[in-house]
């Protein structure tokens, strides 16, 4: 079934235009039977359940981030611990040759102590300074066994609060595995249920709404100044970071989307952004969320090649700017990365990973794969489910 399945578009607004001044060749019949509902509401389900799969992504992505974060913190923080517990034990050793030989009687360094003897003043004075410098040392030997063993038991707490972290982190990037997972499903299930007419009202809706939505943004003006007419070369050309992560973007057409995947063989919508950024040699944050919350906010007007665009109030969804008003992204289940309208969700602004980067002087913009736009924005059926 998922060769038929609809195209989600990002503006309901511009669907439900669409639906209600569609000609009669596309109109949607009225309900006619128990159990179908008008392919309007059914759009707006699909896209709601899209949306929160999508958000619940993130939430599973930040998750992992942080999982990941704290098991470098674990090991660190063991690697810590067994050196200072190597040290409490070198130093306790030292101290218990001091005790030794306190009780066999040598308390001082005995080649030297003879020499106090000597009847020479001077070499009385000499040796009076080694034994001080001996009981410094034992002194010192003492206070680095109590610090060692303060800072290993400080460690060792630390370690165990991380590793309870861990734990509880792991638990907390199941659920949000399981939520998404669940979320899926429920859009799995409403595609079965959809008859073959349905279906096709759904794509035909949804590709007539998202280029109605991408003629009326274009339209506003939002662009003027970022990208020149349909066809040709943007007016302003991106960085040099910009055009390498745009580059390794297009390499990756026609990839798998995957939700939790940052490649080499799938990816999410901010994976991809965060892999193509590193590509270029500009680590950015892994979640749409935190590369719309730490990177640096650029007008539509400004927008240049390899900038992030994010889409819906959540910040849930990235994709990366190609110019002439389009994006290279990678959808969402079932779909592969492609060149979608900048227009095909709604928009929340853009980001630039390197605000302070000069402009390519002499900038060529990326050749295309063959059927790099095609494909649209579709969902998945049952064989197209996630497994993991």
């Amino acid at each position: 079934m998922s060769g038929r399945l609809l195209r989600w578009v990002g503006t309901g607004a511009a669907v439900g235009a669409l639906l209600t001044t569609a000609s009669p060749a596309y109109a949607v019949p009225e309900p006619s039977g128990p159990g179908e509902r008008p392919v309007s509401e059914l759009l707006t389900d699909l896209q709601e359940l899209y949306r929160k799969a999508e958000e619940s992504t993130e939430t599973y992505n930040a998750t992992a981030e942080k999982l990941k974060e704290q098991r470098a913190e674990v090991t660190r923080l063991n690697g810590s611990l067994a050196r200072a517990r190597t040290s409490v034990r070198d130093s306790r050793g030292a101290a218990g040759r001091f005790a030794r030989q306190q009780y066999q009687g040598r308390t001082n360094i005995s080649p030297y102590v003879h020499l106090l003897l000597a009847r020479n003043p001077q070499q009385a004075l000499d040796q009076g300074h080694v034994i001080g410098r001996v009981a410094a040392e034992r002194a010192a030997t003492v206070q680095r066994l109590v610090g060692g063993e303060k800072t290993a038991a400080t460690l060792a707490a630390g370690a165990r609060s991380a590793l309870e972290t861990q734990v509880a982190l792991a638990a907390r990037q199941k659920e949000a595995r399981d939520t998404v997972k669940g979320q899926l499903k429920e859009v799995e299930e409403l595609l079965a249920s959809l008859s073959t007419e349905q279906l096709a009202e759904l794509a035909r809706a949804e590709e007539e709404g998202m280029a109605a939505a991408q003629r009326k943004f274009l339209a506003s003006g939002a662009l003027s100044g970022a990208a020149g007419s349909a066809g040709s070369a943007p007016s302003r050309p991106p960085s040099r970071r910009g055009d390498e992560a745009l580059d390794y973007a297009v390499r990756q057409i026609g990839k798998p989307y995957k939700w939790g995947a940052e490649g080499p063989a799938s990816f999410d919508c901010s994976g991809l952004t965060q892999q193509a950024w590193a590509a270029a040699g500009k680590e950015i944050p892994r979640t749409s969320q935190e590369q719309w919350a730490q990177l640096r906010r650029v007008s539509l007007r400004k927008l240049r090649p390899g900038d992030l665009v994010v889409y819906f109030p959540k910040a849930t969804h990235v994709a990366l700017y190609l110019g002439d008003g389009m994006v290279i992204q990678a959808p969402r289940p079932g779909t592969r990365i492609k060149v979608s309208p900048i227009a095909a969700n709604p928009l929340l602004g853009a980001v630039r990973p390197d605000p302070k980067a000069d402009p390519m002087k002499n900038y060529v913009p990326p050749k295309l794969p063959r059927g790099a736009m095609k494909g649209g924005d579709k969902g998945y059926g049952r064989a197209g489910a996630p497994r993991a």
